[in-house]
């Protein structure tokens, strides 16, 4: 049984009015996520081309927080999932109860039925598990008890792992790492950003969470839809599309990577590099657009040799490497 119902689509939102919301929704999330702007962008980047966000960083750089920050500037629903190695795919997808009133068995949603989800350390579930997510970003839709079920649009799965905590976890596999459209690295802010951040939180106010009642609402969810739709809609000239596809290309042939990317690869680096030119104002795409989301957009499909690894090399300096090497198109 499919319970599934497709929502009427959206009209495009284009040009100038496109620009001028994602410049908005950029400033307001800003105003809690304080100096991050290169992992804000790449986030916004992410949502306007309809794709999922896999966030690398230590705890307590304000993962949660963005998620919230999001979801109050574009008015959309969101919940968060700690992964832990005991969490069933029922906790995160849903289940049947039986109601003894009725005789029969209720549907009970999981918290997989939101706009922005939080999976937060998705690295410590077991494969079964992160297996539930996958389903939902490939398809939107949850299965429960053999009856399919369509999430509401827009919805943007944002997963996190911890880059040094090793023990205790379960590595993504290729499958799922694949389904993520851009990996999204997060460190420690400046000094000077810190300080910022500090006295936001803290200014006046007990308690340690930032007052998100400064983010102004700007959009709702029908209003992403369009923005997605407009950002589709983003001129990529057949130059640009072949320089994407030949950096991709290179990947499996580059010295040092033991696993190049795919075409899925080459699929989310046109994507992004279509939603990294509405982010800079402009309807249509340029080499500097794909340069510029290539490093997110690839660094999580790509595995270095044994050697590299060993010398202590990391991806996205062997991924600065190769776009070193590759022709980009005359402008």
């Amino acid at each position: 049984m499919n319970d599934t119902v497709t929502p009427a689509a959206a009209t495009p939102m284009t040009g100038t009015a496109l620009a001028e919301r994602v410049e908005e929704v950029r400033t307001e999330v800003a105003r809690a996520f304080i100096g991050q702007d290169e992992a804000l962008d790449q986030v916004l980047v992410a949502l306007l081309a309809g794709g999922h966000v896999l966030i690398e960083g230590v705890p307590g750089l304000g993962k949660t927080l963005l998620v919230r920050a999001l979801g109050q500037a574009l008015e959309l629903d969101w919940a968060r999932v700690q992964f832990t190695p005991d969490l069933m795919p029922s906790d995160v997808s849903g289940h049947a109860v039986y109601d003894p009133k009725t005789e029969s068995f209720k549907i009970r949603r999981g918290p997989v039925f939101t706009h922005l989800l939080l999976a937060d350390e998705i690295n410590r579930a077991p494969a079964k598990t992160q297996s539930a997510l996958l389903e939902v970003m490939q398809e939107g839709q949850v299965t429960i008890e053999g009856r399919s079920f369509a999430l509401a649009p827009p919805f943007m799965a944002l997963a996190t792992q911890n880059p040094v905590e090793q023990e205790g976890t379960y590595p993504l596999p290729e499958a799922q790492l694949d389904r993520f459209l851009l990996k999204v690295l997060i460190g420690y802010p400046t000094l000077e950003d810190e300080k910022r951040l500090v006295e936001a939180t803290t200014g006046g106010r007990s308690g340690g969470d930032f007052d998100l009642s400064q983010v102004r609402r700007v959009l709702d969810a029908g209003q992403v839809r369009a923005m997605q739709e407009g950002t589709a809609q983003v001129a990529v000239d057949p130059a640009v599309l072949d320089y994407a596809v030949r950096i991709v290309a290179a990947t499996r042939k580059a010295p040092g990577i033991a696993l190049g990317a795919g075409p899925r690869g080459s699929i989310a680096l046109v994507r992004a590099a279509r939603a990294q030119a509405v982010l800079g104002g402009r309807d249509f795409a340029t080499p500097d657009d794909v340069r510029a989301i290539a490093l997110p957009a690839l660094r999580h499909r790509i595995t270095l040799a044994p050697e590299l690894q060993i010398d202590g090399q990391s991806v996205d300096e062997v991924l600065n490497g190769l776009l070193a090497r590759v022709e980009a198109p005359r402008q």
